[in-house]
């Protein structure tokens, strides 16, 4: 057995979200693979990310790159999730304004989608990955979801855990949010209209603030 097939042997599942941790080497590894995906789908889109391009690009063999990520759909997704990371980063250095919660959501969503905006070849292939990913995508497109998640959790800066209600509706904010950035990216929607819609979303924030009971009045 060549030494490439020891190496690609040794990183069989590393890139799974459930895996063990990666080493230094393997996670610098995969920051290759992933920045090599956002280039290649910054300037070509979908259709310009091929596994062997990626290989060839990132200096990792083929094979390697197949057990990092067993398709295109799952190295796509995966980038969508890098993406989206440094993005929280990014926002994090920088907190929303607005006195309420829903306010605050709605400038944080649209500073994201206007990162997405300025790389529209690269959101166009990531949105299509989640759109055509399978069940075997699922823990890819769960961490998708969780780091988006997180972002809007954030944002409305809760100094307690959660309600049920205000997680079913960060759900509903997450799920038009990504509706939006497709009917966006597919021409069916304006930017102007792309905010009427997150702002109007993110008002169910304002439904589920907990309700303090004002103090009887003494006779």
């Amino acid at each position: 057995m060549g030494k490439v097939e020891k190496v690609a042997k040794a990183d069989v599942g590393s890139a799974r979200p459930d895996a063990p941790p990666l080493t230094e080497r393997q996670a610098a590894r995969r920051r290759r693979i992933l920045h090599a995906c956002a280039q290649l789908a910054s300037r070509g889109g979908f259709d310009a990310v091929q596994m062997r391009e990626v290989a060839e690009s990132s200096q990792v063999a083929l094979g390697t790159l197949y057990r990092y990520f067993p398709s295109k759909i799952h190295l796509l997704v995966a980038t969508m999730q890098d993406q989206l990371d440094h993005m929280h980063g990014t926002l994090r250095k920088k907190p929303p304004a607005g006195e309420r919660a829903s306010e605050r959501v709605a400038v944080t969503l649209m500073r994201a989608f206007r990162a997405l905006q300025r790389e529209p070849h690269l959101a166009d292939a990531m949105v299509r990955a989640l759109t055509f990913a399978d069940r075997s995508v699922s823990p890819e497109v769960d961490q998708v979801s969780r780091q988006t998640t997180a972002i809007i959790l954030e944002a409305m800066g809760l100094t307690t855990p959660p309600t049920p209600d205000q997680l079913s509706a960060v759900r509903v904010i997450e799920h038009t949010w990504h509706s939006a950035l497709t009917t966006w990216l597919s021409g069916r929607a304006s930017i102007a209209q792309v905010r009427i819609d997150i702002e109007m979303v993110c008002r169910l924030i304002d439904l589920t603030e907990p309700v303090i009971d004002a103090e009887p009045q003494r006779a």
